[in-house]
């Protein structure tokens, strides 16, 4: 990916509303409340764009679009599943036309 391309695709984050938040509160220790950020990301315009940055650089801590690493992975696995399936059904496919 060209810089110019890099620099675009993440243009989203100058209307984000944790812009000028202590990142602290994103990432917050192990066990701790997670609360105040979500609340954050809670009504924010670009939060879609923001967890799928984090989906697709594997992003492993913090919230991102208001999902912990948790949800994320539950996210990632689903999509995976639903990738194989869809997979197999065009494989299936082939095959009976064949």
């Amino acid at each position: 990916m060209r810089l110019a391309d890099e620099a675009q695709d993440q243009s989203w984050q100058e209307y984000a509303n944790c812009l000028g938040v202590d990142p602290d509160l994103f990432f917050p220790e192990r066990g701790a409340s997670t609360r105040e950020a979500k609340e954050v990301c809670r009504g924010c315009v670009v939060r879609e764009d923001c967890l799928e940055y984090a989906l697709g650089n594997s992003e492993k801590f913090g919230i991102w679009g208001g999902m912990s690493e948790r949800e994320r992975r539950r996210i990632r696995r689903q999509r995976a599943l639903a990738r194989q399936a869809a997979m197999q059904v065009t494989a299936s496919e082939g095959t009976a036309t064949a």
